[in-house]
């Protein structure tokens, strides 16, 4: 029995050598200091030594205990000592990290502002396809069958009839063929143009339209909104004025110029030296547009306008080129947020 006590305190030894981790301490439990490990089955063993030689026994195996236990302890103190070490310190009373805030792109803020303007005025806000089909995109709108738009060059066509749309009107012709008048609203979303990329100009882009169909819509009316509009968007001091134009789904037709909030009208290089800048194309609705929605021009009258987005946002931030606008640089796009 001597002789197992002194065999196992080795294995005791040996063990406690290699415990490097906390599977490793928990195996060493379980041999050893267990209910069923090594040194509770010598204990059992006990009953078979000669009564003259159990109290030696009995204290060689206390001291067993004793040994494997303190080894234990040991062992686990610095385990917990080696994780601490591992551990980076955190002081939990330091403030917090600010992570960076996102912000809304200048296109959806743009469009924000403007919808929340012509939504105060009583006008509501329609969506249509950006795949269009011939007939809506130009047939409907007046533009005649050889009119440049309709060219390749011009326009990006899937197949003969079916196109991505070149602006958000045919939504006005969806509108109006699915409700009947007074109609008041406005149509964002998505355009697109076979043009070269530019510092003015893109491949894609963002409108605004509005339509304003009832009886009895006139000139005054359509100018009066847009002024509004203008004020409230550009500030109340924007001076305005509208210049004769043509568009084929409109007749008459006026561009709409805001006095240059840089040069204050005295003339720069963002207006040109012309203290004006464009905003935004409008006129009272053809009766022809009329017809093809099954309108009765003798009835109703309309206005309806146009504003490029990017080009208001470009107005608006002093912006130099569009391309900016899609290039999702962040240093950009942070001094707009």
């Amino acid at each position: 029995m001597l002789e197992e006590i002194s065999k196992i305190k080795r294995e005791i030894e040996n063990t406690a050598r290699n415990i490097s981790s906390r599977e490793d301490l928990d195996a060493f439990r379980v041999t050893f200091l267990a209910r069923k490990g090594k040194i509770a089955n010598l204990f059992a063993r006990l009953r078979e030594i000669p009564p003259e030689q159990k109290r030696d026994v009995g204290q060689q195996l206390n001291a067993l205990r004793s040994f494997a236990e303190e080894l234990f302890k040991e062992r686990e103190k610095q385990l917990v000592e080696s994780q601490k070490r591992k551990t980076p310190f955190l002081d939990y009373t330091l403030p917090g990290r600010e992570l960076p805030i996102g912000h809304t792109h200048i296109v959806s803020r743009t469009i924000a502002d403007i919808q929340s303007i012509f939504v105060r005025m009583g006008f509501s806000i329609a969506t249509g396809p950006e795949l269009e089909s011939d007939y809506y995109n130009f047939e409907t709108l007046n533009f005649p069958s050889d009119h440049p738009a309709r060219d390749m060059q011009d326009t990006f066509f899937i197949k003969d009839d079916v196109l991505l749309r070149t602006h958000t009107s045919p939504v006005q012709i969806r509108l109006m063929e699915s409700r009947k008048p007074p109609i008041r609203a406005i149509m964002p979303g998505r355009c697109y143009r076979n043009e070269v990329i530019s510092a003015r100009s893109h491949v894609q882009f963002h409108q605004v339209e509005g339509l304003s169909v009832d009886t009895h819509v006139t000139f005054t009316d359509l100018k009066s909104t847009l002024v509004a509009f203008a004020r409230e968007f550009y500030g109340k001091s924007t001076a305005y004025r509208f210049r004769p134009s043509y568009f084929p789904f409109t007749e008459p037709s006026a561009e709409m110029d805001i006095s240059c909030f840089l040069c204050h009208g005295n003339g720069c290089r963002v207006c040109k030296n012309t203290g004006w800048l464009e905003i935004l194309g409008c006129g009272m609705v053809d009766p022809n547009v009329f017809k093809a929605v099954g309108y009765d021009p003798e009835e109703l009258t309309g206005f309806a306008f146009g504003m490029g987005i990017e080009r208001t946002a470009m107005l608006r931030h002093n912006i130099p080129d569009i391309r900016l606008i899609f290039e999702n640089d962040a240093r950009m796009l942070r001094q707009l947020g």
